[in-house]
């Protein structure tokens, strides 16, 4: 059996391991391991020290005790279809069914990361939750799952771990799509997530699975979540866009 290592390891940056990443994720954008790669390869000591935080807090030291595995609950179709209509679990089984997307989809993509799985296991299981909640994330936030919102979900979350691999993801997929799309305010949209996620509670400490039943609306003022204004200007350019081209061409060309 391989030896698990400790948290306190490994804490060395890899900057050729994320450059490679970040070449491969040009390559095929769908290759969601290699996100998980520039992360592991750039976060210092950010998941550390995120974990010292977390464990300290009194959710964290029962969620450990309890060995507590966010996934099992998101995974809990029959429990998230049951919920009020208005509820945040609600809207986020709905999210996945809309998206095409399952609750397990991230996981194998995180195994692909060096070191990801050989965590000890309280750290694992800290891990693996920040991985599991990253599409509650969304949902909270009303970022969806086009570029621009991709990046602002990731934007927003930025000031909760301050993983150096995330910034840089942001900061080149922002001028990528900025190329992609001339006239998108992407700018502003990004910016504001980043000042909006500023001001939220800390992420990584949420109890999701209390949040879950409760409504939307109210999760997202006791969070602190702001209205994501210049992101719903970048959902109407494209959505103006989209129908631009598809009474002239048909369906729209999805971006590279």
């Amino acid at each position: 059996m391989q030896p698990q290592s400790s948290p306190h390891s490994d804490t060395r940056v890899k900057p050729l391991v994320a450059l490679r990443a970040i070449r491969a994720l040009f390559r095929n954008k769908e290759d969601t391991g290699q996100v998980f790669k520039v992360v592991e390869a750039l976060k210092g000591d950010s998941i550390l020290r995120n974990f010292e935080r977390f464990k300290a807090s009194e959710l964290g030291a029962q969620v450990l005790m309890e060995r507590r595995q966010l996934i099992d609950t998101l995974c809990n179709k029959e429990y998230l279809s049951g919920l009020p209509e208005d509820s945040y679990g609600k809207a986020y089984q709905n999210f996945l069914d809309t998206e095409n997307l399952t609750a397990e989809g991230l996981v194998s993509a995180s195994e692909e990361a060096p070191r990801w799985g050989s965590r000890e296991a309280d750290m694992a299981l800290f891990t693996s939750r920040l991985r599991d909640s990253h599409d509650l994330h969304h949902v909270l936030t009303g970022y969806g799952r086009n570029p621009v919102g991709e990046l602002c979900t990731l934007t927003f979350g930025y000031p909760h771990t301050r993983n150096r691999g995330i910034g840089v993801l942001v900061l080149i997929g922002m001028f990528k799509v900025k190329k992609e799309m001339r006239d998108v305010p992407v700018f502003k949209a990004v910016w504001q997530a980043y000042r909006n996620g500023k001001k939220a509670a800390w992420l990584p400490g949420v109890d999701w699975e209390a949040m879950l039943p409760l409504p939307l609306e109210e999760v997202r003022r006791q969070l602190n979540i702001l209205p994501p204004t210049e992101y719903q200007k970048v959902e109407k350019c494209l959505k103006c866009k989209e129908a631009d081209y598809q009474s002239q061409h048909g369906s729209m060309p999805q971006a590279a």
